[in-house]
C-alpha cells in the first residue's frame, strides 16, 4: 500500500511540473508572437490566430492547474479535464480552418497534437490520484 501512494504522490508531482513547465514556456512563446517581436512572428509563420490566443490564455490555466496539483486539490483535477477538452475543441476548429483551405503550419498539427494528448493524460493521471481515491474507513464502519 505504501508504495503505491509514494508512486501515485510521485505522478502528481510529476505532472504539476510538467504543467507548470509547459505553462510557462506557452506563456511566453505566444506573448512573443502576440506582442509583435518581429523575430517571433517570422518564426511562427502561417499561425492560427484563434489558435494562439486560445495557447496563450491557456498557459496560464495551465500553470494554475499544475501548482493546484502539485498542492493536491481536487478543483485541479476538474480543471485539467476542461483544459483537456477545451484543447481538443479548439483542435477540431482548427481542423475545420485547415479543411476549408486556411492557412496554416504542420508544426500547429504536431503542438495541438502534442497538448490535447499532454493535457489527457495530466487529466487521468490527476484523476486516478485525486478524485478516485478511496475514503479511510470511519469509526462508524463495522467491516
Amino acid at each position: 500500500m505504501g508504495s503505491t501512494v509514494s508512486a501515485t504522490k510521485f505522478r502528481l508531482r510529476a505532472v504539476a511540473l510538467v504543467a507548470v513547465a509547459f505553462g510557462l514556456l506557452t506563456i511566453k512563446e505566444g506573448g512573443m508572437t502576440l506582442s509583435g517581436d518581429a523575430a517571433a512572428v517570422t518564426a511562427a509563420g502561417h499561425y492560427v490566430p484563434f489558435v494562439l490566443w486560445f495557447n496563450f490564455v491557456a498557459g496560464f490555466a495551465y500553470v494554475i492547474a499544475g501548482a493546484g496539483l502539485w498542492m493536491k486539490r481536487r478543483w485541479a483535477v476538474w480543471l485539467a479535464v476542461a483544459i483537456a477538452a477545451a484543447t481538443a475543441l479548439t483542435f477540431a476548429a482548427f481542423g475545420v480552418h485547415v479543411y476549408s483551405g486556411g492557412p496554416y503550419e504542420q508544426r500547429t498539427v504536431i503542438a495541438m497534437s502534442l497538448r490535447t494528448l499532454t493535457w489527457m493524460v495530466i487529466a487521468a493521471i490527476a484523476w486516478r490520484g485525486l478524485v478516485r481515491v478511496k475514503p479511510a474507513i470511519s469509526d462508524g464502519d463495522t467491516q
